[in-house]
């Protein structure tokens, strides 16, 4: 698994599109739309999504970061790239996020967004990154949403995230025996809990309800310190509603996993989550678990081939959170 010392195992996919790789029409159709000739384009392997993402320098003087997500190429990441075209188009000003220029949703799906003078956090993260992250955080949750806004609940973005032990429970024992082996003594541990999982689980709904805004999928690579030290959140298209302490317990995980310091002490001593009841977040925490753990058994995705290492090291240090809330899970 490819990793910086220290730091653990990094989101990226070699097999991105470069800006060659795309059709002609499509590269003129993204100078039609930033209003000038692209003269170079950078692009980036960070991220799972397997479209061109990167920035262009135009000849105007001025740089756009482009997203470019063919329909026939990539009929499974479409849904996503215009998830992410609503969701920014709902993001309130104040959020630290980089704006939305100009798009367009064709048989390519064309994003033009604000550059960001920065670079993703170093890993393992330090103090002072990870401390602005979580400065951003807190203000994200206090962050008003924008009136007559398109987002919907995260209760009913994803209903299938709210019932991962329940699904993976009702699956026929051979299968059931035959994903848990893909996760060696993690996989044994979670076969003999999943009854416990599956009623925990059933809080997670509840817990997650509320009225702030809601990144969903924040980690390293989601992350943009620019020259100033401002911590920016990039990729919205997981963007809905919900309890406002949920970014900050989805992130934890890949904290842990990338050198960052224990996800349960993080989350009881940031502001959002000292209040949280022990019930709320170990609902939550078990969703997770659920979701990293279980989706690292499965088949990777054609054309992420490193996605499923990066579930089953996230899913380490949740079911270690788990087990440091439930102690009689240890073991």
């Amino acid at each position: 698994m490819d990793q910086r010392p220290n730091g653990g195992p990094l989101a990226f996919n070699t097999m991105r599109l470069t800006w060659p790789d795309l059709p002609h029409r499509v590269r003129d159709r993204v100078a039609d739309l930033a209003g000038a000739e692209v003269v170079n384009a950078r692009g980036t392997t960070t991220g799972f999504g397997p479209g061109f993402a990167g920035i262009v320098d135009l000849a105007n003087g001025t740089r756009v970061f482009v997203k470019a997500t063919g329909e026939h190429e990539h009929p499974w990441s479409i849904g996503l790239a215009r998830a992410e075209l609503r969701a920014n188009a709902a993001l309130p000003e104040t959020v630290p996020a980089p704006r939305l220029l100009w798009s367009d949703q064709g048989a390519w799906t064309l994003a033009g967004f604000e550059c960001l003078e920065g670079a993703s956090p170093s890993l393992p993260w330090s103090t002072s990154d990870l401390g602005r992250v979580f400065d951003a955080l807190t203000d994200l949750a206090r962050t008003p949403l924008t009136p007559g806004h398109a987002l919907i609940p995260i209760v009913t973005s994803d209903t299938e995230f709210f019932t991962v032990w329940e699904s993976f429970a009702k699956r026929p024992k051979q299968e059931r025996l035959a994903a848990a082996a893909r996760g060696g003594r993690w996989g044994e541990w979670a076969l003999r809990h999943v009854d416990t999982f599956v009623a925990w689980e059933c809080e997670a709904a509840a817990a997650c309800a509320g009225g702030a805004l809601v990144h969903g999928d924040l980690r390293a690579d989601n992350v943009v310190i620019d020259t100033c030290g401002k911590a920016w959140m990039v990729d919205w298209p997981h963007a809905t509603v919900g309890a406002p302490w949920l970014d900050l317990a989805f992130f934890l995980p890949s904290v842990e996993m990338q050198g960052g310091g224990s996800a349960l002490e993080h989350f009881r001593s940031h502001p959002l989550g000292v209040s949280v009841g022990h019930r709320e977040l170990r609902a939550v925490v078990t969703v997770l678990t659920g979701y990293f753990m279980l989706s690292s058994w499965q088949d990777a995705p054609e054309q992420i081939p490193r996605l499923r290492e990066f579930q089953a090291a996230q899913a380490i240090p949740a079911a270690r959170w788990l087990q440091a809330l439930e102690p009689e899970l240890a073991g």
